[in-house]
């Protein structure tokens, strides 16, 4: 996911935000990355008339072009989404809340490793 975003979240900070239909949403404030695997999942957008309201949107499907990141979701969708704050964390039942708004499924957390198998017994 990195490859298409920029080197680091980071350089997604400030970004401008365009929905699907080419329409400027907002700006990018901050970067969620997963617990289980620490790649960017979600940004957050400020959006509202006064740039008042901070929004969760997923950052699966989304591409950058210089200056902009672009979204698979409309416009109204990212408005409408769910109010949660922006706190620093998402939580398993509040990301289970957005993945639904955008229509997502929550990727599976990645297997744990498979231990090796035991050693063989000692021949006799």
């Amino acid at each position: 996911m990195n490859a298409p975003l920029g080197e680091t979240p980071q350089h997604l900070t400030g970004l401008t935000v365009v929905d699907s239909q080419g329409s400027k949403v907002g700006t990018v404030q901050q970067v969620y990355r997963d617990d289980a695997t620490n790649a960017p999942e979600w940004i957050t957008v400020r959006t509202g008339l006064f740039g008042m309201k901070e929004t969760f949107v997923p950052l699966a499907g989304a591409r950058r072009t210089g200056g902009e990141l672009h979204v698979p979701y409309a416009k109204d969708t990212i408005k409408h989404a769910p109010r949660i704050d922006a706190n620093g964390h998402l939580d398993p039942s509040e990301e289970a809340v957005l993945y639904r708004h955008y229509g997502l499924v929550r990727p599976p957390d990645p297997a744990p490793p498979v231990p090796p198998p035991p050693p063989d017994p000692p021949a006799a």
